[in-house]
């Protein structure tokens, strides 16, 4: 009744509308106060119902980078309270993954040039790996290059089939749109023959790239394609039926190139998409003191 009562004053000062409610001064005040951190709550449980159900796979932190970027004032434990209390958890699930790599070959094997590398820019470090998606009644084989600096899939590939020419089609794909200069890029891979085979290894070093592999029985040596692999898997294939593999392809594709590509938020980047760290690395490059706003950021990401 107050608050309708003073709305109704137009452009009265505070003491008019207050002798006008008949209520003091400091009584209207005591009562805006305590209206505004509910309102608040309010405010911030609404949009992070709406973010936690746009991105069922996110967890809190991610949550909370969402809406820092998109100019909130929040810290995690906050996040994670409200999700906690409206039940709004991320959607987890284990996944099984049958063996893609035959390591068992007459081909030569090339040392770990990766393990001790840290990449200061794109095109220093591609990794790459294969794994299977499971149509409804077969499977199909896709196999990624990222670049390991910003953890973009550069390249990708979808089949029926096992052959060299798979991961082939991903590296040529990588090598279509990325800049490379001989002798500065490393390939990091396990010790897969679609891998080790001369057609592959005669592309890399044609292109002027320099081959690693693998340690037998480390798969962590290649962790970064084996961590995009198991996001695939769990934010678009798991739970899936494709009908074919034109629907599987394009389905991917999407995930791929829109999602985990432009507004997937990862946690080695601070929390920013592989594009928008692209970016940003590239105007600070240009231009020390530009860089790409919180809200450009959260256009890209939500």
């Amino acid at each position: 009744m107050i608050q309708a009562q003073i709305q109704q004053q137009g452009d009265l000062r505070i003491e008019q509308m207050c002798r006008l409610a008949d209520v003091s001064r400091a009584g209207y005040y005591r009562h805006w106060r305590a209206s505004q951190p509910a309102r608040e709550e309010t405010s911030l449980r609404d949009m992070i119902q709406r973010l936690s159900l746009s991105h069922r796979f996110y967890g809190y932190r991610r949550i909370t980078a969402l809406l820092r970027q998109m100019g909130w004032a929040v810290n995690h434990k906050r996040v994670q309270r409200i999700r906690q209390n409206d039940n709004l958890l991320c959607v987890t699930g284990r996944t099984f993954r049958p063996a893609t790599t035959d390591s068992r070959h007459r081909f030569s094997v090339y040392p770990n040039l990766a393990r001790r590398m840290t990449p200061t820019g794109s095109n220093q470090l591609w990794v790459a790996d294969i794994t299977y998606v499971r149509l409804g009644e077969a499977f199909v084989y896709l196999a990624v290059v990222l670049d390991a600096w910003s953890r973009r899939v550069v390249g990708w590939a979808l089949a029926d089939h096992l052959q060299a020419s798979l991961a082939l089609e991903a590296l040529e794909m990588a090598l279509a749109t990325r800049p490379v200069v001989p002798g500065e890029l490393v390939h990091h891979s396990d010790r897969g023959v679609q891998y080790a085979c001369g057609d592959y290894v005669e592309r890399l070093v044609a292109a002027g790239i320099q081959p690693s592999m693998s340690r037998v029985g480390c798969p962590w040596d290649n962790a970064m394609a084996e961590s995009f692999m198991r996001t695939l898997k769990h934010e678009e294939v798991d739970g899936q039926t494709y009908r074919d593999l034109a629907e599987a392809h394009d389905r991917i594709e999407a995930f791929i190139e829109e999602v985990y590509n432009r507004r997937r938020l990862h946690s080695a980047l601070a929390y920013r998409s592989p594009v928008v760290f692209e970016m940003n690395e590239s105007l600070q490059t240009s231009s020390p003191h530009a860089v790409m706003t919180s809200a450009d950021a959260a256009t890209m990401c939500v």
